[in-house]
């Protein structure tokens, strides 16, 4: 029997009217309802990107210029950067206080892997003191030399730093690169020493090194627990007492800065701004000072830390903006909008970031190249200080050849590539780029200039064309306990540098200052200093220009014929190691042939190294079972001859994963 019951039929009995006198029954929910005065407005457990749907849209004009803070947490390498920062997040009531914060502001998966901050994060806490109502906008940043960069632009958004020491560590290299950012930005620096409840801590000593190195009195040092969120407080009264509000009016016509983008499927350009003037709102019409052309506004807002948005944002404060860009060029990092039939002079922007290594990307299928080529402009439009030229190579095929701030930036970039885009790739040996000065006027004419960059091996002048040869130089570095100056002292003359400077931060620590050759560091440089120093060292480096050097075009040869994509430029005195690792790698990479295959390595013509891939070899002399010697000589003697024949006309073919195998493990030096 099918019954009507509402809109639908059912099949069975009829529903029985449902009675209303009986109390519904409580269905559990998997997390707490929203309070209207609950300050997260997302709940638990819910959609990352809920929280706009689920707050009502903040009024951001009831916040004046003199009642905004904009400051970046900058810090070395896992000195509790991210957890101070969720601390501050809890304390401000924009996150629920849970067990489950820890790294709420990394939001990328290989930053959780990791447990390292790879892209500067924004958010905006209120907080009231005092009976006012403060909008202070946090950017947590990288601690990691790599994403130096990353730190410098979050700066350009700041108006002071809240400089973050472990307690039991002390002042590291990065702590006093960070630190010169800040000051040559000009801006108010507070002293944070965390981690005061570790067994080891020694917050007075700490006190001490901060005082001698970057003279900051003691009273200015706040010491907290960002773990346990002891002190914690004194932080924000800090940020509000001794930090200044922007400089901004409301009233002058738009000018904003974008200081980062992402790239959404559905959504276009997200980009991250800091307003210097004026005032934006949905439906205003904006325009690009980089590529002058004219968007509409579908959204702003604040990031709290999931986008939020709000009906204007005005001077002073930073958020975000979504205005239709679809093409991933067209949001320039750096790049100044302002409004419609109002041009205003544009911002400075951004010095651009100067590649330190550079690496070959190739798709493993070249029917992946158009899915690739998609990838890295997407990524690159949110990590812009990766530059990309294109290149070519007979064994790989079509690919680029991308610079990078360092081997971390790479590894980072490239995990990033398979995780977020599903994109496997060919990472060749990373290089640095080389100058040389050209002596020939046919050469300058035909370059355009006297003064030539080298970032791919193979295009490598010879040295009859030039009149020297330049190397990158970056100057390091290194602190550590003065029981290992000794064996890092060792380890820097082996790698060609020159000892720039010497001084003691406190009686059991020593910072030197090395000037270094970038190719002599890029590869295995951190990784033997930490082993070296069981890990208390840390190392820090700035580029310094370039000098001259005895370089030298180290070719790959095949039976005669050189490899293009194994040539590589190394010091004349590393020449002859370098080589014989390549081959000895090669080798073992290659399959055997009916032929013998020599593999060498050579400088201009003269063979410096040599290994022998033997040929697979017939028995012959099996089926003499005695007889005369001349017998089994005249076997021999025309196997041999075949032999020869073969390796005259055989062509060596060097596989794909024998490639992979040779430039992606680096020469042991």
């Amino acid at each position: 029997m099918w019954t009507r019951a509402g809109r639908t039929w059912w099949r069975g009995r009829a529903l029985a009217p449902r009675v209303t006198a009986a109390p519904r029954p409580q269905i559990p929910r998997p997390w707490p309802a929203p309070s209207r005065g609950d300050a997260t407005g997302s709940w638990a457990g819910g959609r990352l990107h809920g929280s706009a749907e689920l707050k009502e849209k903040p009024d951001m004009s009831r916040f004046p210029v003199e009642d905004i803070r904009n400051f970046s947490i900058i810090a070395h390498v896992d000195h509790g950067k991210s957890t101070l920062a969720d601390r501050l997040l809890e304390l401000t009531g924009t996150i629920d206080r849970t067990k489950n914060n820890k790294q709420v502001l990394d939001k990328l998966q290989v930053e959780r892997e990791r447990g390292i901050t790879v892209k500067a994060q924004t958010a905006s806490l209120f907080y009231s003191f005092e009976g006012k109502q403060y909008l202070l906008n946090l950017i947590d940043t990288p601690g990691h030399v790599d994403f130096s960069y990353e730190v410098s632009r979050s700066l350009s958004a700041c108006q002071g730093v809240l400089l973050v020491v472990d307690a039991n560590e002390g002042i590291q290299a990065q702590t006093v690169a960070n630190f010169f950012l800040a000051f040559e930005a000009q801006l108010s620096i507070i002293p944070v020493i965390n981690k005061i409840d570790l067994k080891n801590a020694d917050p007075e000593g700490v006190e001490n090194q901060i005082e001698k190195v970057f003279d900051i009195p003691n009273e200015e040092c706040i010491k907290i627990s960002a773990k346990l969120g002891t002190n914690v407080q004194s932080v924000l009264q800090a940020v509000i007492e001794r930090i200044p509000p922007p400089k901004a009016h409301r009233r002058n016509p738009l000018r904003a800065l974008v200081f980062d983008s992402t790239f959404d499927q559905y959504r276009g350009v997200i980009a991250n701004v800091a307003l210097f003037d004026g005032v934006v709102s949905k439906g205003d019409k904006i325009v690009s000072a980089h590529t002058q052309k004219t968007y509409e506004v579908n959204e702003v807002g604040i990031l709290n830390p999931n986008e939020q948005s709000t009906h204007k944002l005005y001077a002073g404060q930073v958020g975000y903006l979504i205005a239709g860009m679809k093409d991933v060029t067209e949001a320039q990092i750096g790049d100044t909008l302002y409004l419609h039939n109002h041009p205003v002079e544009p911002l400075p922007g951004f010095k651009s970031a100067k590649p330190m290594v550079f690496a070959g990307v190739y798709p493993i299928d070249q029917s992946e190249y158009n899915n690739l080529k998609s990838a890295i402009e997407k990524l690159t439009l949110n990590d812009s200080s990766v530059t990309v030229h294109r290149d070519s190579s007979l064994a790989l095929g079509a690919g680029w050849r991308l610079g990078f701030l360092g081997l971390l930036h790479m590894e980072v970039f490239n995990q990033r590539l398979e995780q977020e885009y599903n994109a496997s790739v060919i990472l060749t040996t990373p290089t640095v780029p080389y100058k040389a000065v050209l002596s020939s006027t046919k050469l300058i004419k035909e370059y355009r200039e006297k003064e030539i960059t080298i970032i791919n091996p193979a295009q490598f002048p010879d040295k009859s064309k030039v009149t020297e040869y330049l190397e990158p130089v970056v100057l390091g570095t290194i602190i550590t306990p003065d029981e290992y100056t000794r064996k890092i002292m060792v380890l820097c003359q082996d790698r060609r540098a020159v000892q720039k400077n010497m001084m003691f931060i406190d009686q059991s620590r020593v910072m030197l200052k090395y000037l270094f050759p970038l190719n002599e560091i890029v590869v295995d440089f951190y990784d033997s200093l930490k082993s070296l120093t069981s890990g208390y060292a840390s190392f820090d480096y700035e580029d310094a220009g370039y000098q001259t050097a005895e370089l030298v075009k180290m070719d790959i040869l095949l039976n005669g014929n050189v490899v293009e994509e194994l040539v590589t430029v190394v010091h004349k005195d590393k020449a002859y190691s370098v080589g014989k690792t390549i081959c000895e790698r090669l080798r073992d990479s290659l399959p055997r042939q009916l032929f013998e295959i020599a593999i060498q390595a050579a400088v201009g013509s003269k063979i410096i190294a040599r290994e022998t891939v033997k040929a697979y070899r017939k028995n012959v002399l099996a089926k003499c079972y005695g007889g005369d010697i001349t017998r089994k000589m005249k076997l021999l003697r025309r196997q041999a001859e075949g032999k020869k024949k073969l390796r005259r006309i055989g062509n060596v073919e060097v596989p794909k994963d024998a490639f992979i195998k040779v430039l992606k493990t680096q020469p042991n030096r």
